[in-house]
């Protein structure tokens, strides 16, 4: 139905056109940009729908639906009626606001109509605003876009905009919101003032070399400003999987012997019955995964196979799916049946996957493991009676809940060193295009080190400071922005 409608504006917004008898009414000079418009707070129905334009029409476009027709006091809510422009029929009583530029979102002229959310009232304003001349509708992310083209959001700014709009856990709004409010723009402008230095002080030399008054040791200090800058890009580029993981989600996988409780805790976790859950052997056969908010982080949950010899050639290609998981996973949620310790299974598991796993686990690169030992309702009332030598683990029982809370804190602990800490340290590389600059950058600053010449070196500088001029929106080709820009909705 909302495609329908876009469909039926769109046609209304290439009707003709009546030419402006007056400049000063607030109708569009002619040759001006266009000025675009759309449902900003979302489709279907609601209590109040927010319906905003962007450009040099808006004035036009706010006097030409509301009574009077004078425009209400700037970045001021008023309740005007809204009627349609042609025939005079009334459309529905909305708060206006008028945004006067470049005091806005976008830097222009802006004006929002606050509706009642009902389709029909919806409908009725954006047709009326389609047949006011000079406007159509928006494109994707079209009102972002004005805002980065004027200046109000630099191009991290934007990512990070979109990253909120699309945040869906806890972790996730602390990043984007951090990246939004610039701290990582912030971060790639200092850089980019340490190579300005750096390279001034080269074309000072290139310049001024037999000069007796230029500063001693001028090359020197250009030098060791890039070593401090390599330092600091090699830190980040290090880290820069945490980020990505933070905003698309870690591979947590589920992984242990048959009959452990692996798809008991999937649902358990998940909250929903993902996995079928039976007391036969060998149930799971294929990896099921599901998108969950474990501990506030985005996490892909994997159910899998129990890890046997697998009994036919089904069960078998599960096993091997679920090796193939293990592989990828950023972290091994590894589950035994706490009952049943001393069974060949569980001990082949052990030794086969807990143990290398763990000795692996303190470089912060390597995979992740949690030893999570289930159905701890059956053992025995005085406590259980584990080997001394059994690796960090977690009671818990998915019957009971018992112990949940503890597994969410080891999860949030985990998950904070797999994705990093969105609440403290530097700001987080979230995209592949961060770490493409970045890498970029330090490898012009190898070539600076490298080279024989001096304006060779100047020009390595200058190589490396388009990097980082490009990842924080300067100079960036259009194909770039248009994918950026394509994560947004209409309306944003």
């Amino acid at each position: 139905m909302w495609r329908g409608l876009w469909t039926l504006v769109a046609r209304a917004a290439r009707g003709p056109c009546r030419p402006c008898a007056r400049q000063g009414s607030g109708a569009p000079a002619p040759g001006s940009g266009a000025t675009i418009f759309a449902l900003s707070s979302g489709q279907g129905r609601c209590g109040i729908a927010v319906i905003r334009t962007s450009g040099p029409a808006s004035g036009h476009a706010l006097r030409s639906l509301t009574a009077p027709r004078e425009l209400p006091r700037a970045r001021s809510a008023s309740l005007r009626l809204l009627t349609d422009p042609r025939s005079g029929e009334p459309l529905d009583r909305a708060l206006v606001l008028w945004f006067p530029g470049p005091h806005s979102f976008t830097g222009e002229d802006c004006a929002e109509f606050h509706v009642h959310g009902g389709p029909a009232v919806v409908s009725g304003v954006l047709q009326a605003l389609g047949r006011v001349p000079g406007l159509r509708p928006a494109e994707a992310g079209e009102f972002t876009r004005r805002a980065f083209a004027h200046g109000k959001l630099s191009l991290t700014e934007v990512e990070g905009l979109a990253d909120l709009i699309h945040a869906e856990t806890e972790a996730q709004r602390r990043q984007a919101l951090r990246q939004l409010d610039g701290e990582l723009g912030q971060l790639c402008g200092g850089w980019a003032e340490t190579l300005t230095k750096a390279l001034a002080h080269v074309e000072a030399y290139i310049d001024f070399g037999e000069d007796d008054n230029l500063e001693e040791g001028i090359l020197e200090r250009a030098d060791s400003q890039v070593r401090e800058l390599e330092v600091a890009l090699d830190t980040h580029l290090r880290d820069a999987r945490r980020g990505q993981r933070l905003r698309s989600g870690a591979h947590v996988v589920v992984t242990g012997p048959p009959n452990a409780g692996k798809s008991s805790l999937v649902n358990l976790l998940s909250r929903k019955p993902v996995s079928i859950v039976s007391p036969e052997p060998g149930t799971t056969r294929d990896v099921l995964e599901t998108p969950v908010d474990l501990a506030g982080f985005p996490a892909l949950l994997s159910d899998t196979a129990g890890l046997r010899e697998g009994q036919g050639p089904v069960e078998q290609e599960g096993v091997r799916r679920a090796r193939e998981r293990l592989e990828q996973a950023d972290l091994i949620l590894a589950v035994l049946d706490a009952s049943d310790l001393a069974s060949p299974s569980s001990c082949n598991f052990l030794d086969t996957v807990v143990t290398p796993a763990v000795a692996r686990s303190p470089n912060g690169n390597s995979q992740r493991l949690l030893l999570v030992l289930n159905k701890s309702d059956l053992l025995p009332p005085g406590g259980p009676d584990l080997s001394p030598e059994l690796p960090p683990h977690l009671l818990l029982s998915c019957l009971t809940g018992e112990g949940l809370d503890g597994l969410l804190e080891a999860l949030r602990k985990e998950l904070a060193i797999v994705c990093g800490n969105p609440s403290t340290g530097p700001p987080l590389l979230t995209r592949a295009r961060h770490q493409h600059h970045l890498q970029g950058c330090l490898d012009a600053l190898g070539h600076y080190k490298q080279a024989t010449d001096v304006a060779l070196a100047a020009e390595a500088l200058r190589v490396a400071r388009g990097h980082l001029a490009r990842l924080h929106g300067g100079g960036g080709t259009e194909e770039i922005l248009d994918i950026i820009f394509r994560d947004f909705c209409v309306g944003k």
